[in-house]
């Protein structure tokens, strides 16, 4: 009998099994590890910060495994939610430092190999984080769950459950943004702005298969 995606996830073994078992998390950090450094590359730019970003999402996992439910979400939204809460805390820790050195000393060394890998990862992302820019206007909520589904490529549902909210609420905040980037296009527009001050009309359309 076929099994669906959250019951495979569970016989290969989910985070709640991979917190307890060296050998399933390893199995497990291997099957996302590509998938959040791809989100991390989304939103930084330097691969230090992106290494050390990456590395914190995954000891969130081990606090916060008992939060998964298979049935609200696939393991992908489910570490997205995760990330962006490590991805915020990040940012404002840095907004409050005024002095960087801090920071800096205290990360780990990369090898060469390691930070070639990752600014090839940076640069590949660079369009999502050109897209992420041009939604810093938005409320909240309505720039979370449109970054999650257009830049990401999340479905609404599991970018409700990324979020913690219901599909119905994703899906009216998701038309929110999407009103207001077409109305900051048309404003913007008619007073012939600089390209690099146009919005991303890209993030307007529905991708195929998200409703």
């Amino acid at each position: 009998m076929p099994v669906d995606g959250a019951e495979a996830e569970r016989l290969r073994g989910g985070p709640s099994d991979a917190v307890h078992d060296p050998v399933l998390f390893e199995a497990f950090y291997r099957r996302h590890v590509d998938a959040v450094l791809r989100f991390v590359a989304r939103r930084v730019d330097d691969p230090h910060t992106a290494a050390d970003l990456t590395a914190e999402i995954f000891l969130a996992v081990l606090d916060s495994a008992h939060t998964y439910k298979p049935g609200l979400g696939s393991e992908t939204a489910w570490l997205y939610g995760i990330a962006r809460n490590v991805v915020s805390s990040e940012r404002r820790r840095v907004a409050r430092e005024a002095e960087r050195d801090r920071r800096i000393s205290g990360r780990r060394l990369l090898e060469a190999d390691d930070i070639a890998r990752i600014e090839d990862r940076l640069d590949a992302e660079s369009p999502g984080r050109r897209a992420l820019a041009a939604l810093e206007r938005l409320p909240e909520g309505e720039r979370a769950v449109l970054e999650l589904i257009v830049v990401d490529q999340l479905t609404i549902p599991e970018a409700a459950s990324a979020l913690g909210i219901r599909p119905v609420t994703a899906r009216v905040r998701l038309h929110r943004a999407r009103k207001a980037l077409r109305g900051e296009a048309g404003s913007q527009g008619s007073r012939s702005p600089r390209v690099s001050e146009t919005p991303d009309t890209s993030l307007l359309y529905v991708r195929k298969g998200e409703a």
